[in-house]
């Protein structure tokens, strides 16, 4: 396990492009194979059927196409971290378009297709330092494509729970990007060095106001898997229920996490 950070991570670009298109390259084949009935079942997103759910996913790489549409920004004011919590704003906009694209495209393939076709040539065409115009602000485009990472890994849970024995697999490189971001954006939110998180085996963060830890066990760990992680910082699943069914192991005065989560909106 890799010592808590003290330091903004960085992210190869390559590397996370990869993660990307791996990831929805897994959504894409498994989406292939679901019958009417199961892209018409529910999901725990409200009100949206796996169909507008599969929709929503697509626009995880259209938003790379849109943004880029808009003017550039003239300089960067948001961090990476940043994103998590600004999303919540556009949730109303967000449910609508996914009901909006999901009648709109009946052969969901070919718009997921196309959407990993405009993905591709935009990133191909522009450079990393491209600003663009987020919800959270302007940030580089190389930052963003780290978003969609998230977006991809979190909406894959969904799927997965929506559509019982589905089980589209995790590309390793963005399920690691996913649970490191929101480890970020948690340390980010609740600032301090009280509380060790650990998701191993991908990210350790230092969060909560107190004293600090400096040598030895500290005095108040969190740890849990990636994917309760993910369940977590997304909402889908409660700090009470979590710890409750020993999906987290929590020990301190410092470590519950509760007034810190969902970090996503």
């Amino acid at each position: 396990m890799p010592p808590a950070r003290k330091r903004p991570r960085s992210y190869d670009p390559a590397k996370t492009r990869a993660a990307v298109l791996a990831q929805f390259g897994n959504v894409r084949a498994a989406v292939r194979a679901l019958t009417p009935e199961q892209l018409a079942a529910p999901t725990r997103l409200g009100d949206w059927t796996v169909r507008e759910l599969v929709a929503h996913i697509g626009t995880a790489l259209l938003a790379v196409d849109r943004l880029l549409d808009e003017p550039e920004p003239a300089k960067q004011d948001a961090r990476l971290t940043d994103w998590p919590a600004a999303i919540a704003a556009d949730a109303g906009a967000i449910a609508d378009t996914a009901h909006r694209l999901a009648a709109g495209h009946p052969d969901l393939d070919a718009y997921l297709a196309d959407a990993e076709r405009r993905f591709t040539a935009r990133l191909d065409a522009h450079p990393g330092g491209r600003l663009l115009p987020t919800s959270a602000g302007a940030l580089p485009l190389t930052d963003y494509v780290v978003t969609r990472a998230v977006e991809l890994v979190v909406h894959t849970d969904d799927l997965n729970a929506a559509v019982p024995g589905l089980d589209v697999p995790y590309d390793r490189q963005a399920l690691a990007t996913c649970v490191r971001l929101l480890a970020d954006a948690l340390a980010a939110k609740a600032p301090g060095g009280s509380t060790e998180v650990r998701v191993p085996p991908f990210a350790v963060v230092q969060c909560v106001e107190g004293p600090r830890h400096t040598r030895g066990t500290p005095p108040n760990v969190v740890e849990t898997d990636p994917l309760t992680w993910i369940r977590l910082a997304g909402g889908r699943l409660s700090w009470t229920d979590a710890v409750a069914s020993a999906e987290v192991s929590a020990s301190g005065e410092r470590a519950d996490l509760g007034p810190y989560l969902p970090l996503l909106g």
